[in-house]
């Protein structure tokens, strides 16, 4: 058990949400960031309290610097930073074309998926890292296959923005990794979360779920599992690393 703060972008939803109570679980004191949906963020602070834990909800779009430096500012009043999970992320429609992008959906997204994720991590290293007088911690970045499989014809553009995380990752962790601070990756493959109904297609997953050599789709919590693990003490020597939970896609 721990008192540590985990800070998750994203967190009223889906794998945010899902993190953020196995987190809860374990002990961690947890900081549910949301962009929009307030509603969402109370219910996931009002079912982990219902479970004697501890949470706040604060609202953080992650495109906006401002309200990452507020995000991180009430975290700092809820106790000590142990982790970052940077979960918030979008997709633009699915099924077009690079061709056919404007400036704006491209600049959104990697607004969001990239530069909100490194400010995040830049706020948490200032936190954690023994060379700012801090006590070490964990970043866990949120990919996706799709940083492998490229998306053609669905989003190219959101696959790209993973594959710069994927990047990220590695650079940062070899950057920190004598500063107590470790840095780890998630790729989800189809997830059953309605980041698909996001795109467009609620179904996506589902529809999809042959091409996986499990022949399903993943569920939040088991993207949740992998997480909690990786900013656990028993991935103390995982650093650098990107982990597929994908059923083998």
């Amino acid at each position: 058990m721990t008192d540590k703060v985990v800070v998750i972008t994203g967190g009223s939803r889906g794998i945010g949400r899902a993190t953020a109570l196995a987190a809860a679980a374990r002990g961690y004191r947890i900081v549910v960031g949301y962009a929009s949906n307030q509603a969402a963020a109370n219910e996931v602070v009002a079912a982990i309290e219902a479970r004697n834990g501890k949470a706040i909800a604060v609202k953080c779009d992650v495109g906006s610097e401002q309200d990452i430096l507020a995000l991180f500012k009430a975290a700092d009043a809820f106790g000590t930073l142990g982790a970052l999970v940077n979960n918030a992320g979008i997709v633009g429609k699915s099924g077009v074309r690079v061709d056919e992008m404007s400036a704006e959906r491209i600049q959104q997204m990697m607004a969001v998926n990239v530069t909100g994720s490194i400010l995040c991590a830049r706020e948490a290293v200032k936190r954690m890292s023994t060379r700012h007088g801090g006590e070490g911690g964990v970043i866990v970045n949120l990919s996706s296959v799709a940083a492998r499989l490229g998306a053609p014809n669905t989003y190219v553009d959101y696959a790209a923005s993973k594959g710069a995380i994927d990047s990220f990752t590695i650079g940062l962790g070899y950057e920190v990794a004598n500063e107590g601070i470790r840095v780890a990756g998630i790729r989800p493959g189809l997830i059953d979360t309605d980041i698909h109904a996001a795109g467009g297609e609620p179904d996506r997953a589902h529809r999809l779920a042959h091409m996986v050599p499990m022949k399903r789709v993943g569920t939040a919590d088991e993207i949740a599992n992998a997480i909690v693990w990786l900013i656990s003490d028993e991935a103390s020597y995982v650093t650098s690393a990107i982990l597929d939970v994908s059923g083998g896609r």
